[in-house]
């Protein structure tokens, strides 16, 4: 138990160094480089970028280098990216970013594949249910990896305009290449399972659209994908800037990830309780509350409290979608981990790049009625994959009472 805790501890504060320092550096991109619109294109190629290899990539590196060299390499490209930002022009901010969204798929699917390994190795030799401790762990990483959002925050909030120390990038880097333990998937093993050819390998991503139920998921990490970009770029410039001015938004964004960092945790250990069902009606109907309360509020700078009750319940729902679909990809797709995992970065970054296309020239109460189409949309899809996960495990249990009631007719024939 301690060896896999303090697994999970690593990658965790690997993640906590390296995205405090890049947090910062993308959220100032824009404002950094807007004259010749050098920021706006480093974030277009570098979501780009992270589209495309989303689509391959991360299946193939896993494969070949393992989960814990992946997330070294892919760490060592936002440090490149970092490094890319001191002496910032089109030669250097550019490959860099290309550069960054092609690692950054490989890095989240190597975590989440590590951690949902981890979590199901560590339930078997304790003998507990997989899927509990799995979300155990995303739990803790959560709690750990989104309080970035404070510390990058309060430093940009207290010191305006000063994003944190590039040095935490290389610590995150040495932290990982040092302590981290590697690890082999131990079901992998049991079936003797070499792994596909590298074609197969390859297409992995694709092959794995042909489950009903992935394709049903598609939209769960596509909502989180837009949800997130609606209160880093909407939210903050919308109604934060507009009534209490540029200062407050890092103040509201520690509020954010304040209250997400801890009901990620939370959701973890309640989830053994209530079953994941229960956390997703929660996350749905949380946001759904606020967003009609967004499209029907006109904010005032006298109603400060509110601006920080919204990021705040913004983060009771964020931290829904971040912990439990994790935990939801890695538990139905055991066998296909680093390609579900893939998919679920290539949705979620096809959200990011949806909603940062039409950022620009759609009206915010627009925006609100897509963010509630697409979560109505998303909530009945995943309904839909719970019943037939239901009706799934129904069958077997069915089975097995019809078996002796099938001997006792053979005794009575005889």
């Amino acid at each position: 138990t301690e060896s896999s805790l303090k697994n999970v501890l690593v990658v965790s504060f690997g993640f906590l160094l390296l995205f405090t320092a890049y947090g910062g550096l993308q959220s100032l991109q824009s404002s950094l480089y807007g004259e010749e619109g050098l920021g706006v294109t480093a974030l277009s190629t570098l979501y780009g970028g992270m589209l495309l290899s989303s689509m391959f990539l991360p299946p193939l590196l896993i494969k070949r280098f393992g989960c814990k060299w992946t997330i070294v390499i892919s760490m060592c490209c936002y440090v490149a990216f970092s490094l890319g930002n001191f002496y910032a022009s089109w030669f250097t901010l550019v490959p860099t970013s290309i550069l960054l969204g092609l690692e950054a798929a490989p890095l989240w699917s190597a975590q989440g594949t590590y951690l949902t390994i981890m979590g199901n190795t560590q339930a078997e030799k304790a003998g507990k249910v997989g899927r509990d401790v799995v979300n155990q762990y995303f739990g803790t990483f959560f709690l750990i990896f989104q309080s970035s959002g404070v510390w990058g925050n309060l430093i940009s909030s207290l010191v305006f305009g000063q994003t944190p120390s590039q040095g935490s990038g290389v610590l995150a880097v040495l932290l990982v290449a040092v302590f981290l333990e590697p690890i082999k998937d131990a079901q992998r093993k049991r079936e003797g399972d070499e792994g596909p050819p590298f074609w197969s390998t390859l297409l992995s991503t694709f092959r794995l659209l042909g489950d009903k139920r992935l394709r049903l998921l598609v939209l769960l990490p596509m909502y989180s994908g837009f949800e997130q970009a609606f209160l880093a770029g909407d939210y903050t410039r919308s109604y934060v800037t507009c009534a209490l001015g540029i200062r407050f938004v890092g103040y509201v964004m520690i509020c954010f990830s304040a209250t997400n960092s801890l009901c990620s945790v939370l959701y973890g250990r309640l989830s053994q309780k209530t079953g994941r069902a229960a956390l997703y009606a929660l996350g749905a109907v949380t946001h759904l509350c606020c967003i009609i309360a967004l499209l029907l509020w006109e904010p005032h700078p006298r109603q400060l409290a509110v601006f920080f009750v919204f990021s705040g319940l913004w983060g009771v729902s964020d931290a829904v979608w971040q912990t439990q679909n994790n935990a939801l990809y890695g538990v139905l797709f055991e066998k296909n981990k680093e390609a579900a995992f893939a998919n679920y970065r290539l949705w979620e970054s096809l959200g990011f790049v949806i909603a940062f296309g039409y950022s620009t020239f759609l009206c915010v109460n627009v925006k609100l009625y897509i963010l509630l189409g697409v979560l109505s949309l998303a909530m009945l899809a995943y309904g839909t994959v719970e019943y037939l996960e239901a009706k799934k495990a129904a069958r077997p249990a069915a089975a097995e009472q019809a078996k002796p009631a099938e001997g006792e007719e053979t005794e009575t024939a005889m």
